[in-house]
């Protein structure tokens, strides 16, 4: 049919000045493949089992490693939070201990008592209580004399 279209278009038929190889020629025909049975190859199925715990195997380890990676990461980022937050609250420490510093001033205290209308104690007025050196050791109660003061 396309031979005759080919003579009537004088244009295809300068296209094809000759005729290359044989026409090819398509049967179809239906395969019956119901009654056949896939016979198990046991070495196969070994070489399948093997494959598949290596790549388990090899996977585990991949996820080993990420595991371990990932972990070291976010410790880092905790690490560097907790450091910053130390140094934070160093300055914060340094700032109280300053204000103490200055709440501690003997001569600031003074002179908030002169206002307030307090005076410097008499002589006697004052009891020194003595505190052991080292505050770390156990000291046992002891009973001390008591003065008694007559009005006479």
């Amino acid at each position: 049919m396309s031979a005759a279209v080919a003579m009537h278009n004088p244009v295809s038929r300068r296209r094809k000045s000759c005729w290359l190889g044989t026409p090819e020629i398509y049967f179809r025909k239906t395969i019956d493949n119901s009654r056949l049975v896939k016979v198990e190859d046991p070495r196969r199925a070994r070489e399948m089992k093997v494959f598949v715990v290596a790549l388990c195997g090899l996977f585990l380890l991949v996820m080993v490693y990420a595991l371990q990676h990932y972990r070291a990461i976010e410790y880092g980022y905790q690490i560097e939070s907790l450091r910053s937050e130390r140094d934070s609250l160093a300055g914060f420490n340094q700032d109280l201990r300053l204000e103490e510093a200055s709440l501690r001033d003997p001569e600031r205290i003074d002179a908030m008592a002169r206002k307030m209308g307090l005076q410097s104690p008499d002589p006697g007025q004052v009891i020194r209580i003595e505190t052991p050196s080292d505050l770390g050791t156990p000291v046992m109660a002891q009973a001390a004399p008591v003065a008694v003061v007559s009005a006479r």
